[in-house]
């Protein structure tokens, strides 16, 4: 920003109160001290004007302009707006207005020569310390790498506006010319240097030794054919004028370094604009924008023309305010602009990068070009050629050789380099074992590398030219089409790639599942395809595994689960028909531990075959596990709920006949039964709560007798709740104290005297609700509470006789367990002869009655077991005899005491003549083998006579009396007998012996609903 003094004689007078002038000095010189060249100037000027010495002080080119930032008045209002957020488009806008401003008043001269003055110095101050202060702040909130060159750039603002400022001070404050050499001229040739090396760190550093020699001789060939070309206009001029009018060397040098280094400063504009680095672009851009538009204003003012006319608060001092206000918004607006999220779409940069590369590339010619110029200047202009000219050329003439021979050498190695990597990317394609392709842009191949041979069973050469779709299966063209051109229509820089799975057509004309990465090429496709075949077989494979049955090879509950809910959510899901079936083989168990299980596997494999044959092809046969199956029956559209539950219980029945067929396993044959549950489909049911209810009326089938079909019905799942209720509060009565034991007296048939007491556990829960054994040992499905209760039992028992027995009742007391609970939970021999002891009960008035209904207890280790009880003393009675399978076995090997009668022959001994030759037979037995027995279930006189006749020795029933509490057992004992049908006894019948409840009579007491 040179700026003359001469040309600012006229304002520098009018300003001036006291009319004094200095004496003109030949020449006119900018701010910065460089001596102008017209004497006419000072003829030009007023009387009270003045016209100052060479070296009088300038400012610095772009003085007001090298930075970045905003602070200060203007710095903080962008700073702050960028906080806000508010668009960089205002900010643009607000800064043209300012900079429009200012060139507006200094068009029309600030109104009066004493603003225009102080604008033209002060306002250029403020505007370079305000760049200053912005490019301060941006380097120390974190420019990152970038930080040591807004650094550079403020402390280059800075002596800008010190040198105004000291200009100022001269002109406006003491109203005197500026002095030559000034303080104003140490700011001004301060301002150049550091903005020179923060372009330098701007720049994008060479990697090699050749690039930092080509980055210099780039600078060189710049400033050179720069130097030659203004040498030639002007310096050569300027110099011998300065050489003329001042033999002093200051002067001389000040006129030459200003110029040199505006030259300078160019140079390194225009090298590195093509060399950014990526780091921060936006605000490199716009402080190189700056530096060249303050280099720019000074270029303009060393025009003879120009200078010679030049004062303060003209129109060109609007260059040098604009180039430091843009250096002050370029880090600030850049980060705005950072923040902002990207827009979709390829770079803007994408475009203009082949241009930049050739500009790039045509610098050092163009700057050739420019030398050459200035020699011809002074050759057309007739002027002897300067020595500085002549030698600038050379230098730059010799700088393009040595930049050529390092280009030429670089291109040698590029491009053996690249013969290299193609050779080595020639060898990738043709040995890779995937198939690269390159389809032209209406989709003929162009390419097919040589391994199509081995993965299509294709030669390349039979591909190329032919069309990408005719290898492609005709099913999957049309979504293979529509990918691509997804892929084609979405932005490059958002979607790279894309991977196609199809098929591709073999030499053989098999098709073979490829799988494919398809790339952009020249407006077409690259596609890198691999033979995926046996991967696609082996998910196919996977898949099916994940959702079938290994056994039977049916869907298992996953693909039956998505199946239903299929059913339920398509375009059948307001069908009511669509019904589940749950199916379970009843007595598999048993086909398991009698003829093992690999047999039973046999048979799950035949029922899953017979349920597949027998469902419809749009129905669904599946394996749940173990031995439950179901069935997904569609609807078929029919309104008529009642025809079609008939139509879907036929369905039922038959699949129940057929899966209840023989089946042959060997040389064996196996017949099992089906219970099936029914289920229908309902308005917003969930395939879960379909499945359930198919569950629960399966379970219902079963628990009815097993071998039938049950449709679902609402109460059955409130009996669920109940029993799931019930079977909470089990888990706590025993803890809770809610258990009691009852007895039931056994009763001598001869005497009617009591010769045991049977012990009987009832549940009272806190709601006052009697349950018997059967009824919560049912609901409880817990083996280990059962285990527990039975434990209880034995022990209260056990404990209750001892104390009877020391108050003077020494009755013998029965305990009723399970062969499996013998075997598997109750005590060993040990523990019981440890609880008689403990307890002081002798050992003969303990009877242990054994259930013979479990096929699966071993008969060996229940012998053995129950031989050491009887070592013991304990007594053996055979409970349930006449109802089990194996009850003769039983009699055969056991070690039994006491027989005793089913109470299911007992009920119809009576009106039976069949029932009564079935228990004659059993009791005949008993005689035989020297048993007492015992009648379970004597509930009416005519029982009692009728057992009696046939050789029966006790009774257990509500003939003689129901379970007990212990006080009315004693009172019960103290009587000593009961009466007894047929035998006179002058004793009343015992009255108030039993439970209010009590409507018959069994170890097990019926109970009111619940």
């Amino acid at each position: 920003m040179e700026r003359r003094a001469d040309a600012d004689e006229r304002t520098v007078a009018a300003v001036r109160a006291d009319g004094a002038h200095r004496p003109p000095v030949a020449g006119s010189m900018p701010r910065r001290g460089l001596p102008g060249a017209a004497p006419a100037a000072a003829e030009r000027a007023t009387p009270e004007g003045f016209r100052a010495e060479p070296g009088a002080g300038e400012r610095v080119p772009g003085g007001p302009g090298a930075g970045s930032p905003p602070v200060s008045a203007l710095g903080a209002l962008l700073a702050t707006r960028s906080e806000s957020g508010s668009t960089g488009m205002r900010s643009r806008i607000l800064l043209g207005l300012v900079c429009a401003g200012y060139s507006v008043g200094a068009a029309f001269g600030w109104g009066s020569p004493q603003v225009a003055v102080f604008m033209g110095d002060f306002g250029l101050a403020a505007a370079a310390l305000v760049a200053a202060v912005s490019c301060f702040l941006y380097a120390r909130a974190g420019a990152g790498r970038l930080r040591p060159a807004w650094l550079l750039f403020s402390l280059s603002s800075l002596m800008a506006a010190c040198g105004n400022a000291v200009w100022g001070w001269y002109e406006v404050i003491l109203g005197v010319p500026v002095p030559t050499p000034s303080l104003a001229d140490v700011f001004f040739l301060c301002f150049a240097p550091p903005a020179i090396v923060g372009l330098l760190v701007l720049a994008k550093r060479p990697v090699t030794r050749a690039g930092w020699v080509c980055l210099a001789l780039d600078a060189w060939l710049i400033g050179g054919s720069l130097l030659t070309l203004a040498w030639s206009l002007a310096l050569a001029h300027t110099a011998h004028m300065a050489g003329v009018q001042d033999a002093s060397v200051a002067p001389a040098a000040l006129s030459l370094a200003y110029p040199l280094l505006d030259i300078v400063l160019v140079s390194m504009v225009l090298a590195l604009h093509f060399r950014r680095a990526g780091v921060n672009r936006s605000a490199v851009n716009t402080a190189i924008a700056a530096l060249a538009l303050t280099v720019l204003s000074d270029a303009v003012f060393t025009s003879p023309l120009l200078r010679s006319t030049y004062h303060s608060g003209q129109l060109l001092d609007a260059g040098w305010f604009a180039g430091s206000l843009l250096l002050a918004y370029a880090p600030w607006g850049a980060r705005r602009g950072a923040r902002r999220p990207a827009r979709p779409g390829p770079p803007r940069a994408t475009a203009s990068r082949p241009i930049a590369g050739s500009l790039a590339a045509l610098t050092p010619y163009l700057a050739a070009a420019v030398c050459t110029l200035g020699i011809l200047y002074n050759v057309v202009d007739g002027r002897r050629v300067d020595r500085v000219v002549i030698f600038t050329g050379c230098t730059v003439v010799l700088a393009l050789v040595v930049r050529q021979g390092i280009m030429l050498l670089d291109n040698i190695s590029l491009t053996q380099e690249l013969a290299q990597k193609e050779n080595h990317f020639r060898s990738l394609v043709q040995g890779s074992s995937d198939v690269i392709m390159i389809a032209a842009p209406n989709g003929t191949l162009r390419y097919v590398s040589p391994a199509a041979a081995g993965v299509y069973g294709r030669e390349a050469e039979t591909l190329v030219g032919a069309e990408l779709s005719s290898i492609i299966h005709p099913d999957d063209l049309g979504r293979v089409v529509h990918e691509v051109r997804r892929f084609l229509a979405a932005p490059p820089h958002e979607e790279p790639t894309t991977r196609i799975e199809c098929r591709f057509r073999s030499g053989t004309g098999d098709w073979l599942n490829v799988e494919s990465t398809v790339n952009r090429h020249q407006g077409g496709l690259l596609l890198n395809s691999r033979d995926v075949t046996e991967r696609v077989r082996l998910q196919a494979q996977l898949q099916h595994n994940a959702e079938h049955d290994p056994l039977t090879d049916l869907p298992n509950r996953a693909l039956f689960t998505a199946r239903v809910r299929q059913a339920l959510g398509g375009r059948r899901a307001s069908d009511p028909g669509t019904a589940v079936l749950f199916i379970d083989l009843d007595g598999f168990k048993q086909v398991n531990d009698t003829i093992g299980h690999q047999a039973g596997d046999e048979l799950l494999i035949q029922a899953g075959r017979r349920l597949q044959d027998s469902v419809r092809a749009g129905d669904t046969a599946a394996r749940l596990g173990g031995d439950e199956f179901a069935a997904l029956i569609m609807g078929d559209g029919t309104r008529d709920q009642g025809a079609r539950e008939y139509q879907v219980h036929e369905i039922a029945d038959r699949l129940r006949l057929t899966l209840s067929q023989p089946y042959r396993i060997g040389a064996s044959e196996v017949r099992v039964a089906a219970s099936i549950g029914v289920a229908f489909a309902e308005p917003a049911i969930s395939p879960t709560d379909l499945m359930r209810n198919a569950d629960l009326a399966m379970y219902r089938a079963k628990a009815g007798g097993k071998d039938r079909v049950e449709l679902y019905a609402p109460q059955m799942q409130a009996d669920v709740v109940r029993r799931s209720e019930l079977a909470t509060r089990l888990r706590t009565a025993l803890r809770d104290g809610e258990f009691a034991l009852l007895h039931q007296p056994v009763v001598h048939l001869a005497s009617g005297s009591v010769a045991a007491v049977a012990a009987q556990a009832r549940w009272r829960s806190a709601q006052g609700i009697l349950f018997t054994p059967a009824e919560f040992l049912r609901v409880s499905g817990d083996d280990d509470r059962t285990a527990e209760l039975g434990r209880w039992l034995l022990e209260e028992a056990v404990a209750q006789a001892a104390d009877r027995a020391r108050a003077g009742h020494p009755v013998a007391v029965s305990v009723r367990l399970s062969a499996a609970r013998l075997l598997d939970a109750a005590p060993p021999p040990g523990s019981i002869e440890a609880l008689l002891t403990r307890h002081g009960l002798p050992s003969g008035a303990l009877m242990i009655e054994v259930a013979d209904s479990d096929p699966r207890v071993s008969f060996d280790a229940l012998e053995q077991r129950l031989v050491a009880l009887r070592r013991l003393g304990v007594r053996i009675a055979l409970d349930g005899f006449g109802s089990g399978f194996a009850a003769i076995n039983a009699l055969r090997r056991l070690p039994i005491d006491v027989l005793k009668l089913d109470r299911n022959l007992v009920e119809g001994v009576v009106e039976s003549a069949r029932l009564h030759k079935i228990t004659s037979g059993l009791l005949r037995i008993a005689c035989d083998l020297g048993l007492q027995s015992v009648a379970d279930g004597v509930d009416v006189p005519e029982q009692v006579l009728a057992l009696r006749a046939m050789g029966c020795t006790h009774g257990q029933g509500m003939a003689f009396s129901g379970p007990l509490d212990e006080y009315r057992l004693r009172r019960a004992l103290v009587r000593g007998e009961f009466p007894v049908p047929g035998i006179p006894s002058p004793r009343p019948v015992l009255a108030g012996g039993s439970i209010p409840l009590l409507t018959g009579s069994h170890t097990e007491t019926p109970v009111p609903p619940t």
